[in-house]
């Protein structure tokens, strides 16, 4: 049977979310559909960028997400289900820390910017001795709110949207709830590497094409979007254990800086980095987990840093 494939190219995309945008293809329920896309600077940085680029970047202009595309007979409270079945070829990214954005902005006002070589596909170097394996997934993908108007695409929403959630790889399934006729659905802000919560603002951002496919569950519906993996999630990295630092406080978020505070000064004190390093390094490679959540008045998250990065 032939599986006509649908191609949607970069310079069709959107950089808000908008139920009033016109799809630039319709797709029916089965179908694969070959998305180009954006890095999340909209282009706006470079493999020969400088963290001046970052300081000067147009904030207007970026996480600019490809569609949206019109799924024939999603209609609202159905389940759109994404598989995403392939990630094309990856050349550059870059990590960036930005002015005014990421969990620890007060302590980093300066702009700072990495950049990746992704040619090996499979690893990425970060340092002598420091090799991040890479992970594609987009960071937003979603579908168009039921509310009017343009919303800015930085926030997640009900709709899915800028999640970043990194497991969101390849034979991951996503169910997103249809808001609107068409579901008109959109993907962007691909990312070679992220660790989970993205702690400075942004993951290994890199160009790069994905293929999804499309399922419908008519009547079905969610409030907010789920997912279901393939199978394990981070083989590629566990093997040789984490170091882990915690931090308590009555608040998650105070919580969540305390423990990223800790692993810069881990990542300092052992392997040499700078604190701009170590945060950017932490954002592409660390896991924060909420270890406890009940004992009140304190809470307690947990920053998990993959031993088998360092060679």
């Amino acid at each position: 049977m032939h599986n006509h494939q649908h191609t949607i190219h970069k310079h069709c995309h959107h950089t808000v979310w908008d139920n009033s945008i016109e799809p630039i293809q319709s797709v029916k329920p089965g179908e694969s559909v070959h998305f180009e896309v954006h890095d999340a600077s909209g282009g706006q940085l470079s493999a020969k960028s400088t963290a001046q680029d970052v300081a000067n970047m147009d904030f207007s202009k970026v996480n600019p997400v490809t569609g949206p595309i019109y799924i024939e007979g999603a209609e609202p409270g159905d389940t759109l289900e994404v598989e995403i079945e392939h990630f094309g070829m990856m050349s550059w990214g870059w990590t960036a820390i930005i002015p005014g954005f990421g969990l620890l902005s007060d302590q980093f006002p300066d702009p700072h910017l990495k950049i990746w070589d992704l040619s090996g596909q499979q690893t990425a170097q970060f340092a002598d001795g420091i090799e991040i394996p890479t992970k594609p997934f987009p960071g937003t993908i979603g579908v168009a709110l039921p509310e009017a108007g343009a919303h800015s695409l930085v926030p997640p929403r009900h709709n899915g949207g800028n999640m970043d959630i990194r497991h969101l790889t390849k034979g991951t399934r996503l169910l997103l709830p249809v808001w609107v006729a068409g579901a008109l659905f959109s993907v962007g802000d691909t990312h070679a590497a992220q660790g989970d919560g993205e702690v400075c603002g942004t993951a290994i951002e890199a160009p790069m094409e994905i293929q999804l496919k499309f399922k419908l569950h008519k009547g079905k519906s969610i409030q907010e979007p789920r997912f279901i993996t393939p199978g394990p999630l981070t083989t590629d990295l566990d093997e040789q254990g984490y170091y882990v630092t915690t931090g308590h406080s009555d608040d998650l978020m105070t919580a969540s800086k305390k423990a990223v505070e800790y692993m810069i000064e881990h990542l300092g004190e052992t392997y040499g980095l700078s604190d701009a390093d170590a945060y950017t390094l932490s954002s592409v490679a660390v896991d924060l987990k909420i270890s406890e959540i009940v004992d009140v008045p304190n809470y307690l998250v947990s920053a998990y840093l993959p031993q088998k990065i360092f060679k």
